[in-house]
């Protein structure tokens, strides 16, 4: 079931926020010392989007490699746990938000203010490894065998955050918002075949009944 229109969505994605030391053989995007990069998301990569607490089902959710050809990426900005100071931004040149061959990849320079120099050495401490990313979903497509949603195409990213928990409280709010017509249709149609079991083992039943006499 498609979201809302414009209705803003967040994942906390299990993939690693870092800074890079200074031997490291990579090469970094942006020439700075405050330099950190990572995954906002991954590709083909099924995760859990919510549990369902009534009947334990999983509903998982996959980006697909196509999901950003016209996403309006024209302004990211970073923050920390999608609030309070901006840390960096595309339109200074301090953030690269770019899809790439394995998922949304994201590469800052903190050097830029007082708060993201601090967020700097949290990252580059370990205190802080985690990213999170807010935005709308333009199309996707939802399997019900499987309880997969694919999000084939994303309409904008607001944000990308690092985040102080792997888990999103915004997260478990928007999974549930999106997902509230799918579950309602997932728990009519469980319903619908335990009466239809019941009903065909009442019938048995009689069944065995009659022939019994």
């Amino acid at each position: 079931m498609p979201a809302k229109p414009n209705e803003r969505q967040y994942r906390a994605m299990q993939v690693v926020l870092r800074s890079l030391p200074t031997d490291s053989e990579r090469e970094k995007r942006i020439e700075s010392d405050y330099y950190v990069e990572g995954y906002a998301s991954t590709f083909n990569d099924p995760y859990v989007l919510w549990q369902d607490p009534w009947d334990g089902t999983e509903y998982r959710e996959i980006i697909s490699p196509d999901a950003f050809v016209e996403t309006d990426m024209s302004d990211v900005i970073m923050q920390f746990d999608h609030c309070g100071d901006v840390l960096a931004r595309m339109s200074n040149g301090t953030l690269i938000v770019e899809p790439d061959k394995h998922g949304l990849f994201i590469a800052a320079d903190l050097s830029k203010s007082d708060s993201a120099r601090k967020r700097f050495e949290e990252v580059d401490n370990g205190l802080v490894t985690r990213m999170s990313w807010a935005f709308t979903i333009g199309a996707s497509e939802y399997d019900r065998d499987t309880h997969t949603t694919t999000i084939t195409r994303v309409k904008k990213i607001y944000d990308v955050s690092a985040v102080s928990l792997p888990a999103d409280p915004n997260t478990e709010i928007s999974a549930r918002n999106l997902l509230n017509g799918v579950i309602e249709q997932s728990r009519k149609e469980l319903a619908r075949r335990k009466a239809a079991l019941l009903r065909a083992k009442a019938c048995l039943a009689i069944t065995n009944a009659k022939k019994g006499k």
